[in-house]
C-alpha cells in the first residue's frame, strides 16, 4: 500500500471554513490542524475507495470532508464525541453535498444518482452511496476497512481499545494510519500500536504533526481489553471504564471530594449529573437515594458506555438513565431538583474554562427555581463567580488544596 513518499497535490478544500461549532469557539481554537491535513493526503495516495476507509477521531469533520470533496463516498465515522458529530453535520450542511464535484456530479445525473430527475424504477437509476456514515467504536464500523485513518487521542488507554477494534475488526490487509502534533506525541504511543500490528512505523514530521503507520493486523485474543472493572469499597462502588473514559475506573480527585461530601446533598426527586464520565456521582446518588429519578448525561461515547456498564456493576440499570448528549441539551428546563457537576477544564490538548462555563449555563438551565447545584472545580478558576452570575447565590462546601465545592441554589 504506497502511503509514503507521496507529494502530490491534495485537491482544494477550504479548511478554514469549518467551524467548531456547537462546540466551544474562540479566536484560538480552530475546527482542523495540520494532522487532518497529513492524513487525508496519504488517504487519497492510496488510491483506496471511500467505502474502504474508516475514520476515527475526526475532530470537526476535516478528514472526513475533504476526503468526500475529493470524491471518496461511502466513508465510515467514528467520533467519540456527540459535539464532533453535530460539528460535522453542521459543517456537511454549510458546505454543500459532500464529496461533489463538477465531472462526478455530472456522471452522477447521467446514471440516475440522487442528483437525478428520476426514482428506483428509471432504468437508468442507481443509487449513490452516501457520502459518509456515522458509527459507533463496533464491527460495522470496521468490517472490510482497508485503511483507517486516526487523528490520535490523548489516552493510552483509548488508543490501546482503537487499535484493538481496528486488528480485530477490520480487514486482513488493513492499515492504520494515525496522526498528531509532535508535542503530543510519544513513543508509548508506538508501542501500544506494536501491540495490535506486525510493523509500526513513524513518519518524518511536517508542520508540526506526525504520522505513524501500522500495517499487517495481529491475532488479537477473544477477549477485548475493555471495559476495565474497579471495586471503591470507600464509596461502596463498582466503577467500569472504556479507553476513552477519563480516569479510567479510578476515581478522579475532584470527583473524589465531591463524593465525600455527597450526604450533604439534599434527597431530591429528579437528579441530573452533567458530565457523568463513568458515572461515579450518578451511582453514588443513586445508591444513596432509591427514590430519586437520576440522569447521568456526557458528550463522550466512551464514557457513556462506560457508564451504562457501571451503573449495571451496581444493580442500578433500570434506575439511572444514561444519556450521550452535549451540556444536557436534550432535558428539559427547569425540571431538576439537583445537579451534581465536575466540570472539565480542558477542550482537547487546550486548557479552556468554555466546557466548563458551558456546564455552569446548562445546569442553570436545567434547574427548577430553588433547585441546587453541586459543583466541584480546581480553586484556581473563578467558577464561582460564574455559578453566582449563571445560577445564584453560591456559598463554599469544602475545599482542599486542589479543589473546592460549592453550592448553589437557582434563583426564581
Amino acid at each position: 500500500m504506497p502511503t509514503t513518499g507521496y507529494c502530490g497535490r491534495v485537491p482544494p478544500f477550504d479548511f478554514s471554513r469549518l467551524r467548531r461549532f456547537p462546540d466551544v469557539e474562540a479566536p484560538n481554537l480552530q475546527g482542523w490542524d495540520a494532522t487532518d491535513e497529513l492524513l487525508v493526503r496519504e488517504a487519497l495516495a492510496t488510491g483506496i475507495r471511500g467505502d474502504e476507509i474508516a475514520v476515527i477521531g475526526d475532530e470537526y469533520g476535516a478528514i472526513t470532508l475533504a476526503l468526500t470533496d475529493a470524491g471518496r463516498h461511502g466513508i465510515r465515522v467514528h467520533q467519540d464525541l456527540v459535539t464532533g458529530r453535530r460539528a460535522l453535520a453542521h459543517n456537511a450542511a454549510a458546505l454543500g453535498p459532500a464529496g461533489e464535484n463538477p465531472d462526478e456530479a455530472a456522471s452522477d445525473r447521467r446514471v440516475g444518482s440522487r442528483h437525478a430527475a428520476g426514482g428506483p424504477d428509471d432504468p437508468g437509476f442507481a443509487p449513490a452511496r452516501p457520502a459518509f456514515t456515522s458509527h459507533e467504536l463496533e464491527p460495522a464500523l470496521l468490517a472490510g476497512a482497508r485503511l483507517v485513518l486516526l487523528q490520535l487521542p490523548k489516552s493510552l488507554a483509548e488508543l490501546e481499545e482503537i487499535a484493538d477494534a481496528v486488528a480485530r475488526w477490520a480487514a486482513p490487509d488493513a492499515t492504520l494510519i494515525a496522526g498528531g502534533r509532535v508535542k503530543h506525541m510519544t513513543l508509548a504511543q508506538n508501542d501500544v500500536l506494536a501491540r495490535c500490528f506486525q510493523t509500526v512505523t513513524p513518519q518524518r514530521a511536517e508542520r508540526k504533526s506526525r504520522l505513524v503507520i501500522a500495517a499487517t493486523p495481529k491475532r488479537m485474543p477473544e477477549q477485548p481489553p475493555f471495559p476495565v472493572r474497579a471495586e471503591h469499597p470507600e464509596f461502596g462502588l463498582t466503577l467500569c471504564a472504556h479507553g476513552g473514559a477519563f480516569a479510567g475506573a479510578g476515581i478522579d480527585i475532584g470527583t473524589r471530594v465531591l463524593l465525600g461530601v455527597l450526604a450533604q446533598v439534599p434527597t431530591a426527586t429528579t437528579v441530573v449529573d452533567l458530565g457523568c464520565g463513568t458515572g461515579a456521582l450518578a451511582a453514588a446518588y443513586a445508591l444513596r437515594h432509591p427514590e430519586a429519578q437520576v440522569t447521568a448525561t456526557d458528550r463522550s461515547a466512551a464514557a457513556v458506555r462506560s457508564a451504562r456498564a457501571t451503573m449495571q456493576a451496581n444493580g442500578l440499570a433500570d434506575r439511572v438513565r444514561v444519556m450521550l448528549d452535549d451540556a444536557g441539551s436534550e432535558l428539559p428546563s427547569g425540571a431538576a431538583d439537583v445537579v451534581l457537576l465536575n466540570p472539565p477544564f480542558h477542550l482537547g490538548a487546550s486548557v479552556h474554562e468554555g466546557a466548563g462555563r458551558r456546564l455552569i449555563d446548562a445546569a442553570a438551565r436545567l434547574l427548577r427555581p430553588g433547585g441546587e447545584v453541586w459543583t466541584v472545580f480546581n480553586s484556581h478558576l473563578d467558577h464561582r463567580r460564574a455559578l453566582t452570575r449563571a445560577v445564584g447565590p453560591t456559598e463554599q462546601v469544602a475545599r482542599t488544596p486542589k479543589f473546592t465545592v460549592t453550592r448553589s441554589i437557582r434563583r426564581g
